[in-house]
């Protein structure tokens, strides 16, 4: 069984460890000197003869508690790679898990410096062939990518599974020069890992000293992301977007459409030099073979003949297989909740690709025209609309974990605040994969301002489902760097792009594109209400048509989710996931509550006891923009024997016209007895946004 954090998708093929290639052996914990003195710690899966038949090096990195909290991820993933051949690091960050230090935010040049350091301390081991590789999810694909660029020797290949190359256009902090919500969240959920302490049986006593200077002295995240609101070198310092040449090394990119860093995966593709391969499924924020949406896949396999191919010099046909391989997904109702997704793998030779064709459609009063399309008298005009302030509560979540039902619900809950553009039902199927963009005309009444665009497969009977979105703060129309007012009422021509997507759109079905001024609680509105006039005539959508290709049925099978044994553990209080939405009638407030309770585990190896829970509100009252609030709650614990450590935080942002105000506090006990307490009180200029 497995933690209820890391939850194993039902048809994985548990791989006994006996028929595997090789025998493995796991050392619980090693240190990793670094050269001013610290260690890291890491777990280690390696071949039972490394040390007289050396191997390459697979190394993940991340903040994550090898420990405990991935540690029933790591039990299916690293003893699989290391029983074809590899010696498996899953290495704590300093200042997390059991390592050394304190972690006080994300891609430091401390952080990536140990990662170098760990690079060449694998390379340099008795069991290591002197080769190593990096792979990883999120975190550890976004280092992966960092540590490539700055092109420590032994490091041969890497895979970043939903990953960016780019920290600020396209990560959960901001979104078209938009605040996402998701930097709230991101920051809750980092504040609740840097508070944890190392296990008392790895360090000893200086477990509590070390604790304590974590609790101390890695801060309130969310105040240094708030203070970065344009695109600065806080940013580009580790978005390796900045020069696509430093990377050396071969680099295959994953993500799934469900996920939020799918755009990366095709820039990479576009703008590496080195070998390179794109893989993108219908899945959320998962590695594809615990993938949810379905189809999940053979991931670790395709991991191992990825890694033969350029650790171990194997010719097993990956350099001639295409560029990128995606899921073209099927038309299919709207649900918070896709148990699989109906479609089929597409591939792409290159990227760009010339099959991929920009497809204009005009827009009219409520109408998408598709070329040489006419609807009647067609006259200039101009749509107006200033969205309500609750437009967004069933957009979903910027990146779909999927812990919850957080993808977006049916579209006619929020298209009644939207100006609304719908073709005529399709005479023949079309699909499209890539970026859609928006050409609009517009105009708005305040200096600050931002629209939103959402993309639709509206169902014959009525039912829309959204397929991709974007957003753009009109500040940022010409840039993120150095954004420049809006001037009221005079008419601009700007670009959305879309997040990249592959959709057929059913024949029978309408395309539809819905036009909005804000979209909360997905993105944190403008300081003041905002009337947005669109001259359709003088706007249009460019969609990147996609011509089927006979080759798609010739590719080479994905295999079945396969993987070691998951790890063992007893369940005392279960897991539940929910997002709930309430709305006020006599008050007018309305409110998105977002539980993610992963329950209490016992994991029995090591005797350690886990709960863990997160609790998020996003509210408002009618159009009263200054109402505005988000609020996020956790609670974990650790618990053996007599000892027993929890910590619980706190974290509420609100606004104004001018400035956004932080208050969060966090609370320590170790028994019944609270060790440390502390509170923040924030104030932050607002900086157009």
């Amino acid at each position: 069984m497995t933690t209820p954090e890391e939850p194993v998708a039902d048809t994985l093929h548990t791989i006994d460890p006996e028929q595997l290639p090789v025998r493995v052996r796991c050392i619980e914990n090693i240190w990793i000197p670094m050269a001013d003195g610290a260690s890291l710690a890491a777990r280690l899966w390696l071949p039972e003869d490394a040390e007289q038949r050396p191997v390459p090096a697979l190394i993940e990195y991340i903040p994550y508690r090898k420990r405990d909290l991935t540690r029933a991820r790591d039990e299916i993933n690293q003893p699989y790679l290391a029983g074809h051949g590899y010696a498996c690091l899953r290495i704590d960050l300093r200042g997390s898990g059991d390592s050394d230090g304190v972690l006080r935010d994300q891609y430091l040049e401390q952080e990536l410096s140990d990662g170098e350091t760990c690079v060449a301390w694998a390379a340099a081991q008795p069991w290591c062939n002197g080769k190593v590789g990096m792979s990883g999810i999120s975190w550890g694909g976004f280092n992966a990518l960092q540590i490539a660029a700055r092109r420590p020797p032994a490091l041969k290949a890497i895979i970043a599974a939903c990953a960016t190359d780019d920290l600020y256009a396209d990560n959960m902090h901001y979104m078209g020069g938009c605040l996402l919500a998701d930097n709230l969240s991101e920051a809750t959920t980092m504040f609740g890992h840097t508070s944890c302490p190392p296990d008392p049986e790895i360090v000893g006593d200086r477990w509590r000293q070390m604790w304590l200077d974590r609790l101390a002295e890695s801060g309130l995240w969310l105040d240094i992301w708030l203070r970065h609101q344009h695109r600065d070198s806080f940013w580009t310092r580790a978005s390796v977007c900045e020069d696509y040449a430093a990377i050396n090394c071969p680099v295959m990119a994953v993500s799934g459409w469900a996920d939020g860093y799918t755009n990366a995966v095709f820039r990479l593709l576009e703008h590496l030099k080195v070998p390179r391969q794109g893989l993108i499924g219908p899945w959320g924020h998962k590695f594809p073979h615990q993938g949810i949406p379905g189809p999940a896949i053979g991931f670790l396999q395709e991991v191992v003949r990825w890694f033969d191919h350029w650790l171990k010099d194997i010719d097993n046909g990956i350099e001639d297989e295409p560029m990128l391989r995606a899921w073209m997904q099927d038309s299919i109702p709207p649900s918070t909740r896709y148990q699989h997704r109906p479609g089929r793998w597409v591939a792409e030779q290159s990227w760009p690709s010339t099959r991929v064709k920009q497809l204009p459609l005009t827009m009219t009063r409520y109408h998408l025209l598709f070329p040489g399309e006419k609807r009647g008298n067609a006259q200039a005009t101009t749509d107006c609309i200033q969205s309500p302030l609750t437009l967004g509560l069933f957009a979903g979540k910027w990146c779909s974990y999927p812990a919850a039902p957080d993808l977006p619900h049916d579209q006619r809950q929020e298209d009644g605040g939207a100006l609304l553009y719908t073709s005529a039902p399709l005479a023949e199927p079309l699909e499209i994969l890539g970026a859609a963009e928006v050409e609009l005309s517009i105009s708005v009444n305040r200096p600050v301002a931002q629209v939103c665009v959402r993309l639709e497969d509206v169902l014959p009977d009525g039912k829309a489902t959204r397929v991709t979105y974007g957003l753009l703060n009109l500040t940022h129309r010409h840039g993120s760097e150095s954004p420049k007012p809006v001037q009221p009422g005079k008419r601009y021509l700007v670009r959305v792009p879309m997040n990249h997507v592959a959709q057929s759109f059913a024949r029978g079905h309408r395309i539809r594109l819905a036009i909005s001024s804000s979209y909360w609680p997905l993105a944190w509105p403008s300081p003041e209400p905002v009337e947005l006039s669109l001259a359709p005539l003088e706007s249009r959508l460019l969609l990147p048509c996609r011509t089927p290709a006979a080759e798609d049925s010739t590719l080479r099978p994905l295999g079945p989710p396969e993987g070691a044994p998951p790890l063992q553990h007893t369940l005392i209080e279960p897991e539940h996931h929910n997002w709930l939405v309430h709305r006020n009638l006599e008050l007018d407030s309305s409110e998105l509550e977002v539980i993610r309770d992963s329950g209490t585990w016992l994991i029995d190896d090591i005797g350690l006891t886990v709960s863990a829970r997160v609790d998020e509100w996003y509210r408002s009252r009618d159009d009263e923009f200054a109402s505005v609030s988000g609020e996020t709650r956790t609670f974990r614990e650790f618990h053996r024997g007599d000892w027993r450590v929890t910590i619980r935080t706190r974290t509420r942002v609100t606004s104004s016209a001018t400035d956004f105000y932080i208050v969060a506090e966090i609370d320590a006990w170790e028994g019944d007895k609270r060790i440390f307490c502390h509170n923040w009180d924030r104030k932050i200029p607002r900086d157009l946004l």
